[in-house]
């Protein structure tokens, strides 16, 4: 019936996603309890760091962040391991939302975050960190998907591109220091 590859983590990642979309969008004030905003701290939505990296802003934004995550998690899975791999995503993404709070907090306190992005762009920090060759396609790639919605007039939130991928460069250097 299924096979064993196809149960990957990156993929189960995946199922959760989607499956909390649709919690989401079927509760009411769904994105609102699930994103990460000011009713972190002004209602004690403690979750939300972590709520937010499966929350997203419709079907669009969710269909493009797991097709990215599918197509790069299955890989980096299988390069990193398992447990790195997990390990790497959700510390990763929980500090990105952390530091895009900041953002959040001092700059724009209108802002609902919503999205895995923030978590993928840790993984693509964290492999452009160890391969050079790939480096520069990643950090333009991220550049790309940051400023070019922008320029459109779209919502994002750029800062949380860029924070997932200086903590990603963090993470692969202080493998390489610690040498995991």
């Amino acid at each position: 019936m299924f096979k064993s590859k196809e149960f990957t983590l990156t993929n189960i990642i995946i199922a959760i996603t989607v499956f909390m979309y649709f919690v989401q969008t079927n509760i009411q004030n769904g994105s609102l309890y699930m994103g990460l905003n000011m009713y972190f701290i002004k209602a004690d939505l403690f979750w939300q760091p972590v709520s937010s990296m499966f929350a997203h802003g419709g079907l669009g934004h969710l269909g493009m962040n797991m097709f990215v995550l599918y197509q790069f998690g299955n890989l980096i899975e299988r390069h990193l391991g398992k447990k790195d791999f997990i390990l790497v995503y959700f510390i990763g993404g929980v500090l990105t939302s952390l530091l895009s709070f900041l953002y959040i907090y001092y700059l724009d306190n209108h802002v609902n975050l919503v999205g895995a992005s923030g978590a993928i762009c840790v993984i693509m920090g964290y492999i452009a960190y160890f391969d050079k060759y790939q480096r520069k396609g990643i950090i333009t790639w991220i550049l790309l998907i940051s400023v070019a919605p922008l320029l459109i007039g779209l919502p994002i939130a750029w800062y949380a591109h860029f924070i997932g991928l200086g903590i990603g460069l963090f993470f692969g250097l202080l493998r390489k220091k610690i040498k995991i």
